[in-house]
């Protein structure tokens, strides 16, 4: 086993801390909630497979309509389906997850958490956890504080092992939301000591400093001392291929820090220009191109997680503890017309090989012009062998702002079938929502690029799998729907990481100079309905719910007001917006219509409503104008008032309205 001077540190600490806090409560060998914390900083643990050898898989509320690739594989009611729902105590639960042990939760995701979510361990009637959704996924619970738990870019995210002996069931008091839950299962017979709030509580020192660790992950994992430094100064020309470093073993490659500068052409392309390949044991297991390798290309995006980072100033640093018996060479090909500058260093450690020890891989593919209808299960990553999957990052060139990202990842492991991941959005597996392009920076997940206006440009997006690594024995395949909005074409490419035992294979093919080559995006034009009173731009005066503006393709200005968490008919919101004299007017407005949209009403001033309007349709569309009708405004600022009605009965009853706009005509 190997020394815990050589574990990383800051993990290692707070291990040993907890161990104490808990007043001994973890047995030796026994899987608990303070055995798995340093799962969820030390990247050494990932180079080797897991003991006991533990699988990963997850529910989800995927729309069960997709039964396989000949029947509705690619359905996309992805909301609010459970196992089942339960009568307790008066109040229905709907279930989220109900597996045997012994096992070990390690996410839990929403888009829109609702309800109380209830935790029961071992068969006992009362939870182990109880909280409101919003208040655990949040970072609000006593205990778990952010970035443990936390909202980013609308996805709602707990990271924390809640561990089971012999049953864990997960339900919540309310329904019509989106989630996921991220699970082990041991072997039978694993000593698992079962999850408690008391657990928490004892151990809220140390949930506080890891959470310390979590919000600055670049202070985790830093080689350790007595580990081999080698600098590099080189030149890179067009069609050369440079060293940054070679080391003989049995030692792990523990930093990559880079500095480059390009001598004459544009950061961007020249950086996809230059391939990152290391070789361990004589076996090139890593072939990326520099900027994608390390999780936010094209160009500099400044991000920072757990195994990978870059600074405003250009500085990019792995952290990947990559393992070798033998060599490892480190080395970048230049594939593109212009010379590059590199300046960093790497640091090997010695490491003690053990037969569950594994080569750490990296690998990426792109593909052009690939068409979004048919749809299609666009492949990440195949491969075979013996290993741990650890991350993916993905990168995609949209030509329009619709949302590209509506496929949900499909994740077989070791011969199945039907996947064992299945989700409900290529954003909800990157751990945030709503096709939103806020950028957002996390130790497991982040968007380091999204162009705009809305989803259109380029756009990087990362994923480590470190609480919940996906460990595979014989084989694995990552699919992801590419389900766009829009019938376009576009470029997509992604980086994948995890960890092999030697021998294994993969499904990548060498990099070409074209495959490199960096295509341009044309510019977006922006469009604005002349004369109009954009809905987003309305003041806020009286609302229910949450109002907000969103970037929505063929709506003026390219956005609306989303109007949404409404409960009930009477819900109402009031706007303001200014007319430019008194007198009567003619109006009328546009609007997006949806399955989950309601009926709703509108006034102006004090005046009557007029007739009651139904936004229920089966799929997103933006209306023409409708009538609203005469109002007698005054110069200045007049008030808009929405009131839900009801909703279709076909609807799904969320009572959302999008206000694209209002335009007032003088009345003939």
């Amino acid at each position: 086993m190997r020394a815990m001077c050589r574990r990383g540190s800051i993990a290692t600490a707070l291990w040993a801390v907890a161990v104490a806090a808990s007043g001994g409560l973890a047995g030796a060998g026994e899987v608990s909630l303070i055995s798995l914390l340093p799962d969820m900083t030390d990247l050494a643990r990932l180079a080797e497979f897991p003991a006991p050898p533990y699988t990963c898989r997850q529910f989800s509320s995927w729309d069960r309509a997709a039964k396989s690739p000949t029947q509705n594989w690619f359905a996309n009611g992805d909301c609010g389906h459970y196992l089942r729902v339960e009568d307790r105590d008066g109040r229905k639960e709907h279930v989220m997850m109900d597996a045997e042990g012994p096992g070990a939760i390690v996410r839990i995701w929403s888009a829109n958490p609702d309800g109380v979510l209830r935790v029961y361990i071992d068969d006992a009637e009362s939870p182990a956890l109880e909280a409101p959704m919003k208040q655990l996924l949040g970072g609000d619970y006593p205990g778990l504080p952010k970035p443990i738990a936390g909202e980013r870019s609308r996805g709602w995210n707990l990271y924390l092992p809640i561990p089971y002996a012999k049953r864990c069931k997960v339900t919540s008091d309310k329904g019509k939301f989106y989630y996921h839950v991220n699970y082990r299962t041991y072997p039978a017979g694993t000593k698992v000591l079962s999850f408690s709030a008391a657990q928490v509580a004892a151990a809220g020192a140390e949930l506080k400093a890891l959470a310390d660790a979590l919000a600055a992950p670049g202070g985790l994992n830093a080689p350790p001392a007595g580990a081999e430094t080698k600098a590099f100064d080189v030149s890179a020309a067009p069609g050369a291929t440079v060293s940054l470093g070679s080391f003989s073993g049995p030692k792990a490659v523990r930093r990559l820090l880079l500095r480059w500068s390009p001598t004459g052409d544009r950061e961007e392309p020249a950086l996809r220009a230059l391939v990152l390949t290391l070789a361990f044991d004589g076996e090139t297991t890593v072939e990326v191109p520099l900027g994608d390798f390390f999780g936010a290309a094209p160009g500099i995006n400044p991000f920072a997680s757990l195994p990978l980072g870059v600074e405003q100033d250009g500085t990019m640093t792995c952290r990947w503890v990559m393992p070798f018996q033998r060599s490892a060479e480190i080395r970048v090909r230049n594939l593109g017309k212009t010379a590059a500058i590199l300046k960093g260093e790497v640091a090997a450690a010695p490491y003690t090989w053990t037969p569950g020890t594994m080569h750490f891989h990296a690998k990426w593919r792109i593909e052009h012009d690939i068409p979004t209808e048919p749809k299609i299960d666009w492949n990440y990553m195949t491969a075979t062998g013996r290993g741990v999957f650890a991350g993916a990052s993905f990168n995609i060139d949209n030509p329009v702002k619709d949302w590209w990202g509506e496929g949900d990842e499909k994740i077989y492991v070791d011969g199945e079938t039907f996947p064992s991941h299945f989700g409900t959005g290529t954003e909800d597996y990157f751990g945030y929502a709503w096709c939103f392009p806020g950028r957002f920076t996390h130790a497991y997940h982040n968007q380091p690029r999204c162009d705009g206006p809305g989803n259109f440009g380029r756009t990087s997006v990362n994923r480590f799998h470190i609480l919940d690594r996906i460990p595979f024995q014989k084989d694995f395949r990552f699919d992801m729907e590419l389900w766009h909005w829009k019938k376009c074409k576009v470029n997509a490419s992604v980086t994948t990481y995890w960890y092999a035992a030697p021998g294994a294979s993969d499904g990548f093919q060498p990099l070409r100079p074209e495959d490199v080559a960096l295509r341009p995006i044309p510019e977006y034009v922006s469009t604005k309905v002349k004369g109009a009173i954009e809905g987003e731009t309305m003041r806020i005066l009286e609302k229910t719910g949450s109002p907000e503006p969103q970037n929505w393709n063929g709506t003026s200005a390219d956005h609306h007001l989303w109007w949404k968490g409404g409960q009930k008919p009477g819900d109402r919101l009031v706007l303001a917006f200014d007319a430019p004299q008194s007198g009567t007017w003619r109006i009328v407005g546009r609007f997006l219509k949806a399955v989950d949209y309601g009926i709703a009403s509108f006034a102006f001033n004090d005046g009557k409503a007029g007739p009651p309007i139904d936004f229920y349709n089966d799929g997103v569309i933006v209306t023409d104008e409708i009538d609203l009708g005469t109002a007698e405004l005054k110069a200045g600022e007049n008030r808009l008032v929405v009131t839900i009605v009801g909703a279709n009965e076909k609807a799904r009853k969320a009572y959302m309205v999008g206000i694209d706009y209002i335009l007032l005509k003088p009345a003939q």
